[in-house]
């Protein structure tokens, strides 16, 4: 497991790379999260698959951006596929921010992605993080921030955590994480649909993000597509990671026999 960067647009971009010649699958993290979070399924994949985590603009150990556009973040993905110069259609994973960004990106380039894993997001999107600017500055120990967060979200944020010399901080700036929000708020159906390489909607039974209404209706519309519901919230490959783990494996197996 490595970590290695790239550069577009004065950006640094920090990504994890099990490295390796296998095909290609590259996971994108939901908001105020990082590549790490996908650390123990990439430890389960990496006997088959070269899996790359990337930091996205503004989380992890990549910079901070001036703004968080729909474009800015597929720019960012081509960029990184440009970096690892693979030669093959790639897998993408998506959480959340990241399935959005993972099925926006097939629409835009069909002839760059093989398959696409969609964990708990919608094809129209409608949410507001403005609660998180309350966790905005510095803290004076560990166990002040998570009082300020909250320990139900604390547990899926603690990878964010960090220690500076002015106390403990997040590794996100919450303004920017309600900026890019409000970007990728909007009806993203015709991207959706535009499509029909195989994917696997994941669906968490007790998200508030992804109801069943939705995802039921995504599979519905979109050929080559099945949905999975898993016990769990929106965060499912923490909530139910052995059945996230069964799920995706299943999904590569069945996608490597075609």
């Amino acid at each position: 497991m490595q970590r290695k960067t790239f550069q577009r647009d004065n950006l640094i971009f920090s990504y994890l790379d099990t490295e390796g010649e296998k095909p290609l699958l590259v996971a994108l993290h939901g908001h105020m999260m990082e590549g790490v979070t996908f650390l123990p399924l990439m430890q389960v994949l990496q006997s088959s698959f070269r899996v790359v985590a990337l930091d996205q603009r503004g989380h992890g150990a990549s910079d901070h951006a001036a703004s968080y556009t729909r474009d800015d973040y597929l720019c960012d993905i081509e960029a990184l596929l440009q970096t690892l110069d693979c030669d093959a259609p790639v897998i993408l994973l998506g959480h959340s921010l990241g399935g959005v960004n993972a099925y926006q990106f097939a629409a835009r380039h069909p002839e760059l992605v093989r398959a696409l894993i969609i964990e708990d997001i919608g094809a129209a999107v409608n949410d507001n993080l403005s609660f998180c600017l309350a966790w905005s500055g510095f803290f004076k120990t560990q166990e002040d921030l998570v009082a300020r967060i909250g320990p139900n979200m604390a547990r899926y944020l603690a990878p964010s955590f960090r220690e500076t010399a002015q106390g403990w901080k997040l590794a996100f700036e919450p303004a920017e994480m309600v900026q890019s929000q409000i970007c990728l708020n909007g009806d993203h159906w015709t991207d959706w649909l535009a499509t029909s390489c195989p994917a696997l909607l994941l669906h968490g039974a007790q998200s508030p993000v992804l109801t069943s209404v939705m995802s039921e209706e995504m599979a519905k519309r979109r050929l080559r597509t099945q949905v999975q519901t898993l016990p769990g919230g929106h965060v499912l490959h923490q909530d139910d990671f052995p059945g996230y783990v069964q799920a995706v494996e299943g999904f590569l197996a069945r996608l490597s026999a075609e």
